[in-house]
């Protein structure tokens, strides 16, 4: 193995050789700024996304704009003009896939035509921009599979007559970044593999019999260096399921390492706090609220810590349940914190909380809030009516996690919105519990079974799937300005109509300044009198202006809301529009989860497929509350057939969150070949796939519960033990941080 420099490396290498041993200092450093690998092992689980052939061709015509692709094509013709605003050259190379054209742009470059011949085919990397109704990219990267290439050297012919071979030899793929094409990872790669000493597997022979699979070391060779389709499928499966059993051994193996502490058990007190809340609700639990509740409640009643993840419906009633789960823990003289994500939700969470206790109940609990805006005095309040105990519920944003805030008695976490928030938070919020505190986790995006299990399966799962009594319907509409760009404004005659009819409006945009949604509307390339146009997206204070000044808006109470606001403000707007003194508000997604406004009618999304799946979700659910029916307008310029329109499409097609959940999943397309999957860094999930792998899931889950069941310190498997070290390392870090 070399590096420009560098000494040649004959010592073979294990998978926890840095990689400034195996492979040299400056190609070390390119692999850790581009991807953070910093060992062999780092690079060779850098799995290729997919593998091309060198007679094959990519079909153009499915390429998303703005995406970064990895392409097979054929040079069709070259050629030269001269800049119109500036002095020099743009070489243009269409390439083809035999249906379809993309051209290839490179500036003063002009040297690159004696390469770039008609019929010399190749791989081509880079960013594609659509530029007068054409696909382009700019100044892309390239292989070619003759002579001379672009970039680097060429993948070159080899010397047997065995042509044909080679010409159906996969080439791998890999995820790449600007610096590091994929090729120029292949060829580290096929520097490195040949001095891998024996790694140790994971996975247990017996196990890895069973099921067919291969060493792990004839894994690694045959899913980077293929002699044929055959090699990369047999590795890829030993690979995935090897994955999937190593983060199950560990998810079950902290399941079990969270049983086994102490907690103080917080048994249920027949006439106490808890008793006295259901006595004094204005309304009666569903029968899923219900059924929760009481496993809840026998979780807390136990001397093991409660790991539960409660999910549910937009508005089934989740702060319900957790109130009562810290009652419980009220009635035997614990606290209780409840970590939201914003202060605009803290806020709202701590209103919510005091009007269900009442007047009495609230005196007693002293329910507080503690956030990073409030004043010092205010602050100084809050800390020592929880280090007293005197507020023994304390609702509060990631202030509660600073080394200043103590609690006399903490024994229940909640947090809200899990996936707004890190392992390490949640860890440093329950390590302020003398012993350790039972734990609450809420969330309101739906999660498929395999999610559930693959993310969090070191957690008990309940979910809240029935709605609370007099929800109403909410029609949900697509209103697709790039076919029918007349429909813009009947959108603002409908929040006139509902306004009129004595409701009341959200309208949500994904930027907040007009600077913001330039931005995001993307790069243009070099020549700036040949760059394709952008349209920004709607940003809240141009809409804000744009509501202000039109005619059927006229004399409506308006405001803006969005993170950037001081919290007093933020606070003084959704209070004034929760009273009613407001008609229309301008929003970002601050108002995307527990916002509750019964007398809001509709909810407008401009821009709609800037958003998630789940985020569309969860802004619909902010309408249809109290006893008005809901409207949800997703406003989008996406083109019939984008995947950002299907998202919009499925979003509109149904309320139930569990069905957008699965369909969530499968619009992702993980395993797609083309787009943004095929670059940027390291996905804590490198060949497992939920949406796809759920059989490989369950099998590997059963089959790691197995292994630990016999072997629960793994003394037998040490291969086992590191590698769940290494994952657990991962998954506090990166993997439940962003599921």
């Amino acid at each position: 193995m070399t590096d420009e420099g560098s000494a040649t490396q004959t010592a073979p290498v294990a998978l926890g050789t840095p990689l400034t041993t195996a492979i040299g200092e400056r190609q070390a450093a390119a692999f850790a700024r581009a991807f953070g690998h910093r060992t062999v092992g780092d690079l060779l689980t850098h799995y290729p996304r997919r593998y091309a052939h060198r007679g094959e061709l990519t079909a153009l015509a499915e390429l998303p704009a703005g995406e970064d692709v990895t392409i097979v094509a054929e040079v069709k013709k070259c050629g030269t003009r001269p800049m119109r605003q500036r002095r020099g050259s743009i070489l243009e190379v269409a390439i083809s896939d035999g249906t379809g054209l993309i051209t290839l742009t490179f500036f003063n470059q002009a040297w690159r035509a004696n390469e770039l011949v008609p019929g010399r085919r190749g791989i081509f990397a880079g960013k594609v921009n659509r530029y007068k109704g054409s696909l382009q990219l700019t100044h892309p990267d390239y292989e070619l599979f003759d002579d001379t290439a672009g970039n680097g050297s060429s993948i070159p012919a080899p010397s047997t007559p065995d042509f044909e071979a080679w010409q159906s030899q996969p080439i791998p793929i890999y995820p790449a970044s600007g610096t590091l094409p994929s090729w120029k990872i292949a060829r580290v790669v096929r520097e490195v593999l040949p001095h891998l000493a024996q790694v140790a597997d994971p996975v247990p022979r017996d196990v890895a019999s069973e099921h067919g699979l291969e060493e792990f070391g004839a894994a690694l060779r045959g899913i980077h260096m293929p002699t044929n389709d055959a090699d990369w499928r047999r590795a890829r499966d030993t690979l995935r399921y090897q994955e999937a059993f190593v983060l199950q051994a560990a998810l079950l193996q902290e399941r079990e390492r969270l049983r086994a502490t102490a907690a103080t058990a917080r048994m249920p007190v027949p006439d106490g706090y808890a008793a006295r809340l259901d006595a004094h609700l204005p309304f009666e639990l569903t029968a899923d609220q219900e059924a929760v509740g009481e496993q809840i409640e026998h979780d807390l009643a136990q001397p093991v810590p409660m790991n539960r993840l409660v999910q549910g419906e937009v508005g089934s009633g989740k702060t319900v349940v957790a109130l009562r789960a810290m009652l419980q823990v009220a009635d035997n003289g614990g606290q209780s914190a409840f970590l939201a994500p914003t202060e605009v939700l803290a806020s709202q969470h701590l209103r919510s909380i005091v009007a269900s206790l009442g007047p009495d109940l609230a005196a007693e609990l002293m329910p507080t809030l503690l956030t990073g805006r409030l004043t010092a005095s205010e602050r100084k309040k809050a800390m020592l009516r929880a280090v007293s105990g005197q507020a023994q519920i304390v609702v509060g944003t990631h202030a509660l996690l600073g080394d200043a805030v103590s609690f006399f008695d903490l024994g229940l976490v909640v947090v809200d919105e899990q996936h707004r928030f890190g392992v390490e938070q949640r860890d440093v919020l329950r390590g302020k519990a003398a012993t350790p505190p039972h734990q609450l986790v809420l969330t309101a995006t739906p999660i498929p079974r395999t999610v559930a299990m693959t993310v969090f399966g070191d957690l008990d799962v309940s979910t809240i799937a029935q709605l609370p009594a007099g929800r109403q319907k909410i029609e949900s509409f697509v209103v697709p300005l790039a076919e029918h760009p007349r429909w813009e404004n009947r959108i603002w005659e409908r929040a006139s109509e509902e306004i009129a009819a004595g409701h009341q409006v959200f309208v949500v945009c994904p930027a907040i300044s007009a600077k913001e949604a330039e931005d995001d509307a993307g790069e243009l390339i070099d020549d700036a009198d040949d760059a394709p146009s952008a349209t920004p997206v709607a940003s809240v204070e141009q809409t804000l202006a744009a509501v202000q000044a039109n005619p059927l808006l006229a004399g409506k109470r308006v405001a803006a809301l969005h993170g950037r606001l001081p919290a007093d403000e933020k606070d003084a707007v959704m209070r004034a529009f929760a009273a009613g003194a407001l008609d229309l508000i301008v929003a970002t997604t601050v108002i995307e989860v527990g916002v509750d406004v019964p007398n809001a009618s509709a909810m407008i999304v401009l821009d709609a497929d800037r958003f998630g799946v789940s985020q569309l979700h969860q802004l619909r659910g902010r309408v249809g509350r109290g006893g008005v029916p809901g409207l949800c307008l997703f406003v989008t310029t996406a083109e019939a057939g984008s995947l950002a329109r299907e998202r919009v499409d499925a979003v509109a097609a149904t309320l139930d969150g569990f069905e957008l959940a699965e369909a969530d999943l499968e619009l992702r397309r993980e395993g797609d070949v083309l787009g943004s999957n095929q670059s940027g860094g390291r996905s804590s999930l490198r060949l497992l796939r939920v949406a796809r792998d759920g059989a490989v899931i369950e099998q590997a889950r059963a089959d790691a519960a197995a292994v630990l069941e016999h072997d629960p310190v793994l003394h037998e498997h040490p291969a086992l033990a590191s590698a769940i070290a290494d994952r657990l390392t991962d998954r506090s870090r990166d993997f439940l941080a962003r599921a």
